[in-house]
């Protein structure tokens, strides 16, 4: 091919236009609808579908669990309309805790959404990556993963739904735009097999989107998600600086570090047990294991602590939920 040939050629292939990506803002006057706001939001920069709950086996053994699905927008668009071109980033956290394992058993997965091989759907909730997914169907959830190690098909249903902070508006910094929808499903029943054995239990569901979710100072977060006995739910959270001290929490929520345990992989050392007070009610967490620890470097580029914990009120225990404690390792980029 000759040099005016590759010049013609040039001119005419497609030039496509690279523009920054302006997200969308999160502001207090947006109600909450639903069904639709049970699916994806993808004009928004991060979102994510979170569930969390604690199982029992036919034998009557605890496991914890978690699943979490998280959408990415990227921050620079493309108008290139080939389907392999990448517009959202679909990744999936997968761990099950199980203290006859002795540590946690976790995997991940990400993918672009191209081709189907991973993608969300607005207007009800319906996120997959590869053989990983969750989709609600009527009132319940059905998730189904097949991890390297383990494998949990289960079934989530429950009526209750909770708006957190101001009817769906959180805020989690001291600026405006440091705020996120957010709204929990406490108390779901759960059916289903773990490694191929019937379980059956209760879980937390937490569906958050935003286009800032962190304050430039913040390193991580302390969130814990507790189904009370008495029917009754337990969010709370905080961000921390850099500085370890609190940077934005919400009034009268307070976390205490009771006792910390050390990585033996990262020598990272996490508050385990926490003392939490939030509306004027102090609970004390433990773990249902120390080493519940998640690398999830492969795909968020993170290591955190996210595990099940008993929570209790002076000697008695009065709930089960999930803590999870980010930003300890290194500072959390979202």
């Amino acid at each position: 091919m000759k040099r005016r040939d590759l010049l013609a050629f040039g001119l005419c292939y497609p030039a496509f236009v690279f523009s920054q990506v302006k997200y969308p803002e999160v502001t207090a006057n947006r109600p909450l609808q639903f069904p639709g706001d049970h699916g994806a939001h993808p004009d928004y920069r991060q979102e994510w579908w979170y569930v969390t709950g604690w199982l029992k086996t036919a034998r009557g053994e605890d496991l914890g669990f978690q699943i979490t699905f998280f959408r990415t927008r990227l921050n620079v668009e493309n108008r290139n309309p080939s389907t392999f071109t990448p517009r959202q980033i679909i990744l999936a956290h997968a761990a099950l805790s199980d203290p006859k394992h002795g540590r946690l058993r976790h995997d991940e997965r990400a993918a672009r959404t191209a081709l189907d091989l991973a993608g969300s759907r607005e207007g009800n909730t319906s996120v997959w990556v590869d053989d990983w997914a969750l989709e609600l169907k009527g009132n319940t959830y059905q998730a189904s993963i097949r991890a390297r190690d383990f494998s949990l098909q289960l079934d989530f249903t429950g009526s209750n739904l909770v708006l957190q902070g101001n009817a769906g508006f959180s805020r989690k910094g001291n600026s405006p735009e440091e705020a996120s929808y957010y709204y929990s499903r406490p108390h779901l029943a759960v059916r289903g097999t773990a490694n191929g054995s019937p379980v059956t239990g209760t879980a937390w569901l937490d569906h958050e989107w935003s286009s800032q979710y962190m304050a430039a100072a913040a390193a991580g977060w302390d969130w814990c998600g507790i189904n009370l006995d008495d029917g009754g739910a337990l969010m709370a959270f905080r961000m921390r600086g850099k500085d370890g001290a609190t940077v934005f929490a919400p009034a009268d929520t307070s976390f205490e570090v009771v006792r910390a345990w050390k990585s033996p992989r990262t020598g990272t050392s996490y508050p385990v047990e926490m003392r939490v007070t939030a509306k004027n009610q102090a609970f004390r967490l433990l773990p249902l294991m120390d080493d519940q620890e998640l690398d999830a470097r492969a795909s968020t580029g993170t290591i955190y602590w996210e595990g099940a914990v008993r929570a209790f009120r002076g000697e008695a225990q009065v709930g089960r939920g999930y803590l999870e404690l980010t930003g300890y390792w290194k500072p959390m980029k979202l």
